[in-house]
């Protein structure tokens, strides 16, 4: 028989391998969940080509309380904005809400499911960089470390915190103001273009 002592060190063993098996033990970016349920058939299932480090997107958007206006830059992180501009290019934000709204702080959206669990199908590798998060910065939210898919967020103000923390993928070059009239709830569709 194992003393009590001893027991509870091997369940303490047991829990740790499992809870590094479930974060994925350190490993590269792997498949998350699969697509929600009315996921356009044409979006990506595994993460898109990167986009050209010299190549930049303006996406639109669109919000019943006006539109916002984001330069989406390769250079910035190229996988996740190459991801970005697809998941836009194939309608997966049509009719996806704000789900997350920290006044003063951020705007979140990109998760399917509306309730900040779900993703892409797909997680990324982080491309950290070395930008700072002002107001209109838009990065990658992320569950930790090589785990962005779909979800972004706008910084309402600096936030230097973030820095070097969360993928930065661009900025908001217009309707910088409509990012203060977001609320919980809020649907929005993101076309490529202005």
């Amino acid at each position: 028989m194992i003393a009590a002592p001893a027991r509870r060190l091997a369940a303490l063993a047991v829990v740790a391998a499992v809870a590094v098996a479930a974060c994925g033990g350190g490993a590269t970016a792997a498949p998350a969940s699969p697509p929600v349920a009315g996921t356009p058939a044409d979006c990506p299932t595994s993460p898109p080509p990167p986009m050209a480090a010299d190549a930049t997107a303006t996406v639109t958007l669109a919000t019943a309380k006006g539109n916002i206006v984001i330069e989406v830059k390769g250079s910035l992180a190229p996988n996740a904005a190459g991801n970005f501009v697809a998941l836009a290019e194939c309608g997966f934000f049509d009719g996806v809400v704000f789900h997350r709204l920290v006044p003063g702080f951020v705007i979140q959206g990109g998760c399917p499911r509306g309730d900040g669990w779900g993703d892409a199908g797909y997680f990324l590798r982080s491309q950290f960089n070395a930008r700072t998060y002002e107001r209109g910065t838009v990065g990658m939210a992320h569950s930790g470390k090589d785990t962005p898919g779909s979800q972004f967020f706008i910084a309402q103000t600096a936030q230097p915190h973030l820095d070097g923390r969360y993928t930065i993928v661009g900025k908001v070059v217009k309707g910088l103001e409509i990012i203060d009239l977001i609320e919980i709830g809020d649907t929005f569709a993101i076309r490529v273009g202005s």
